[in-house]
């Protein structure tokens, strides 16, 4: 029996993809990639996140992330609530709280957070959420509004952390960081945590795996979720087999999808 993947988070609508878009997804069909989960990043991106279902049957959901903050104004809010009233969507994302990168209006991120998770709970839906350095945080508002779940996207809290998204009907989503040997907690997780709560995803075209870190570092596309499945399989020493399957019933689970 053939297995197939399915990559919970992946930027197919991203520019860099441009150039060669149906090679990428021909490759990522090839590795048995065969359905793809794209979020929108901002309302301008609304409309090719859509043509990614359209073109490709990719699952989409529609959000404002965080780090485009200073991109997003009130009326796009308006535009979001719209986007999801048309019922295409199967999340609202990406959405969450960045408290990396330096420059990013705190108080904002908080206020068009709060706004989407009051959205998603209109809506019924599911969240992704980024969660860079703010998981606590990222908590704070999931227990406040109690969404219908969703997925931690790139997933690198605490064990603690990882238990209360799991409480909050989350997966948590691992991808190219595992694939390092540096980053022992995240694989230390990604080795102990219950694998039914583990979804597997690229972000692509960011975070590339190991073997893709050049010099130069090449472009990471959802083909590669495949080898990522393989390490993952090889820190819990289980088949592949196992994983993929694990992994679709955790996707499905997390994101209220009927099996098909």
């Amino acid at each position: 029996m053939p297995i197939s993947f399915i990559d919970s988070h992946c930027h197919l609508d991203a520019p860099e993809f441009d150039a060669d878009r149906d090679a990428v997804v021909a490759r990522s069909r090839a590795a048995g990639v065969t359905q793809w989960l794209v979020p929108a990043v901002s309302a301008a991106t609304f409309a090719s996140t859509r043509q990614m279902q359209v073109q490709y049957g990719a699952w989409i959901a529609y959000g404002l992330h965080p780090i485009y903050v200073h991109t997003h104004r009130d009326e796009h809010l308006d535009l979001l609530r719209a986007q999801l009233a048309q019922g295409e969507a199967i999340a609202v994302g990406e959405i969450g709280l960045d408290f990396f990168v330096p420059g990013l209006d705190a108080n904002r991120q908080i206020a068009l957070f709060e706004a989407q998770l009051k959205l998603a709970r209109d809506f019924d839906l599911p969240v992704i959420v980024h969660i860079r350095r703010s998981q606590d945080q990222v908590l704070k508002y999931l227990r406040k509004w109690r969404v219908k779940g969703g997925i931690a996207h790139a997933f690198n809290g605490s064990e603690q952390q990882a238990y209360e998204f799991i409480k909050l009907g989350f997966a948590l989503g691992f991808g190219g960081a595992m694939t390092y040997s540096g980053s022992q907690r995240i694989r230390r997780l990604a080795q102990t945590l219950p694998l039914e709560h583990i979804v597997l995803e690229t972000d692509a075209p960011d975070i590339p795996p190991s073997w893709l870190t050049g010099p130069p570092p090449e472009r990471n596309e959802p083909a590669q979720l495949r080898e990522i499945a393989n390490t993952l399989a090889a820190l819990r020493a289980q088949s592949v087999f196992d994983i993929a399957q694990i992994q679709h019933a955790a996707i499905f689970g997390a994101l209220n999808l009927k099996c098909v």
